[in-house]
């Protein structure tokens, strides 16, 4: 079957797929060249605990995320998978962390202390 004997529709689907494949393509290069500065996003910890259930081997910081973030006052919880990322910051000092997802569950890949964001004045 010639393109030009395909009907209206599949050819409408055909020209959407490989506009997403070119896009998906483009970002997946992107990605790739590092061209993606890191995000950061502020927060206070909340507190810092050991699961009890395993042994106490996992690690775990709560933090509750500044009002600018997508969820409004959310306090989350990340796992710490190298806890020499807590070194030197204690309950209720103010961060710029990131975090993915990994296993499952939201884990802590980069923390750092940070100025207090001072209600209305604008934060990094």
């Amino acid at each position: 079957m010639g393109v030009l004997t395909m009907p209206r529709g599949a050819w409408v689907l055909t020209v959407w797929a490989m506009i997403g494949a070119g896009a998906a393509a483009a970002a997946a290069q992107a990605a790739d060249q590092g061209s993606t500065e890191a995000v950061y996003t502020r927060a206070r910890v909340v507190s810092v605990d050991r699961e009890s259930g395993s042994g106490g081997k996992k690690l775990y910081v709560r933090l509750k995320l500044l009002p600018r973030a997508k969820i409004p006052f959310a306090t989350q919880t990340f796992r710490v998978v190298d806890a020499s990322l807590l070194a030197g910051i204690s309950e209720g000092a103010w961060v710029r962390f990131q975090a993915r997802r990994m296993d499952g569950e939201n884990t802590l890949t980069a923390i750092h202390i940070a100025d207090e964001c001072k209600r209305f004045e604008p934060c990094d």
